[in-house]
């Protein structure tokens, strides 16, 4: 101990980490021999002597001189209060402040102590500055970060916050895993094709070494669209643009479905569109898992804690560019009651179906300008049913959706199905503020729809169900990414409106490469950014599952 307080090496560095390993040797040394007055004594010393250096450093760095009777009084005052058990109040300090902000020497040594016991000390739980902030870590978060990280490892720090670190209430979670190609906007077709090739070849991906290959449950299992005769034309152009996408969609007539599928009723429906090859479901957690699990050994920081407000510069602070207000620092609130300041470069906004409430952090739709448009995304809530046919379709049973607007699959061998359906109209969306199901709603609106199209149903029994909150673009039900047009360092990557889960990689990437390149190098998702809430160009999808 001696010898490393008698060093002349002055590099930041190394003097907090001086400063934690002498606080260590000194409180374990003190929690073995707890009676020991020696050995308070002893304990003292040490962190005096190391208070002390760093201040003496700390007031030399900042041109802020201190006394060294100031020094001493301090240190003999906190240590007293260490050595009894109590603190300056008994309460933690109210807000750890960003990165450039002027901190105590003696406040970041008091944290780090209160960290001995744990060896995480709090005042690092959250940095006090990184390149990209990303807010939600779910599935399409999580693939923000994997893009970012993958392309570069070493030259992007990168933070996740998630408020609810084991996803019990988080969309991607609480999804029914599906993967279509069958989209009517040409963009929404590259990216599912994206998906599949990424899902398909995911153990070069997401491999982590000494952990098990990741194996997300790919069900290759076509999406059935029925088309009753008034949507027979635009099926046949939406599957004439897929193919020429690279998709392989097979379009059937209502005899081909008859001899194909002999236990549907094909009562009102003009003809079908199958997926061949690529469709099909996945087991979202395993995704998710496998994400986060790769991430992290990429050196991305998971936060458990919940963004609540960001701080600004004034132009006067900044003194560049037109704009009045610019993004500096996010405010998390960690699950200890800390707050933390965290500046970033870039932020970006993952939050799902809350996505609108963190854009309003940022003033937007609050302010004048552009900030004037909020966000158009809000969550919904969502039912899926859980029904056991002993007599339904098996292995050749694809993902069925009804031109009534239910859809259903297999859930695994033992004749379970999954089965789901969005309310017809606004009058009829579900209140939010619970997660309680709706059981009536399969009784009365699913069932007999389901019954009448598979007849095998009528002999069916509902075993359970969840429900869960689905981002909903009010606007045109269609993703939202880019930069905003005023907070330029803000991203979007939202409002995917049910197709969040199966678009998460393509749109993660194409986060990273505005991020990183300032435009897109393979999928062009332009048309999807905030631009077009101003401009009331909407991006109407034909059919939303």
């Amino acid at each position: 101990s001696a010898k490393l307080l008698n060093s002349e090496d002055h590099t930041e560095q190394i003097w907090r980490s001086r400063v934690r390993s002498l606080c260590s040797v000194g409180w374990d040394k003190r929690q073995q021999l707890v009676s020991s007055t020696m050995c308070t004594h002893q304990f003292k010393s040490i962190c005096f002597q190391a208070t002390r250096r760093a201040l003496s450093y700390w007031s030399h760095r900042t041109g802020s001189l201190a006394k060294p009777e100031s020094i001493s009084s301090v240190c003999a005052v906190r240590l007293m209060s260490i050595d009894s058990g109590g603190g300056d109040s008994g309460h933690p300090p109210e807000r750890i402040p960003r990165a450039g902000k002027y901190r105590s020497a003696w406040t970041i040594l008091k944290e780090e102590m209160e960290g001995i016991g744990t060896m995480k000390p709090p005042g690092t739980v959250v940095p006090r500055e990184t390149d990209v902030l990303i807010v939600g870590g779910g599935v399409i978060g999580s693939a923000v970060a994997y893009w970012i990280k993958e392309r570069s490892p070493k030259g992007s720090n990168v933070v996740v916050v998630e408020r609810d670190p084991v996803y019990t209430r988080a969309s991607t979670m609480l999804s029914a895993g599906g993967i279509r190609h069958q989209f009517s906007i040409p963009e929404n077709v590259q990216l599912s094709l994206f998906a599949t090739e990424f899902f398909t070849n995911i153990k070069e991906h997401l491999s982590v070494i000494h952990e098990s290959p990741p194996d997300i449950g790919f069900n290759h299992q076509g999406y059935l669209f029925l088309a009753p005769p008034r949507d027979a034309e635009l099926m046949i152009e939406n599957v004439k643009m897929q193919n020429e996408l690279g998709a392989k969609i097979a379009f059937l007539t209502k005899s081909q479905l008859a001899q194909k599928y002999p236990w549907l009723n094909l009562d009102g429906v003009e003809c079908g569109s199958l997926g061949l090859e690529g469709e099909g479901w996945i087991d979202p957690w395993s995704l998710l898992r496998a994400l986060k699990q790769k991430n992290i050994s990429l050196g991305t920081k998971y936060i458990h804690g919940e963004l609540f407000d960001f701080e600004f510069l004034t132009q006067q602070d900044h003194g560049a560019g037109d704009r009045n207000l610019r993004l500096d620092s996010g405010v998390i609130r960690t699950k200890d009651g800390r707050e933390h300041e965290i500046r970033f470069s870039v932020v970006v906004n993952c939050a799902g179906p809350w996505a609108a409430d963190v854009a309003e952090m940022a003033k937007i739709g609050l302010g004048d300008e552009e900030l004037v448009y909020p966000l158009p995304v809000e969550p919904r809530k969502r039912f899926v049913y859980v029904t056991h046919c002993p007599d339904g379709p098996m292995l050749d049973f694809p993902f069925l959706v009804d031109p009534s607007g239910f859809y259903v699959r297999r859930e695994g061998y033992g004749g379970n199905y999954i089965v789901g359906k969005s309310p017809a109209c606004e009058e009829d969306e579900p209140d939010i503020g619970n997660f309680e199901v709706d059981y009536d709603m399969y009784d009365e609106q699913i069932w007999p729809d389901l019954a009448k199209r598979i007849p095998a149903f009528n002999n069916s029994k509902m075993k359970s169900a969840w429900a869960g909150y689905y981002e909903y673009n009010t606007f045109d039900q269609n993703l939202v990414t880019g930069p905003h047009p005023y907070h330029r360092q803000m991203m979007f990557a939202c409002g995917l409106s049910g197709h969040g889960l199966q678009h998460s990689i393509g749109v993660g990437r194409g986060v990273s490469e505005m991020i990183l390149d300032t435009d897109y190098q393979t999928i062009d998702l332009t048309r999807f950014h905030f631009d077009r809430f101003i401009n009331s160009t909407a991006i109407e999808e034909q059919k939303i599952v």
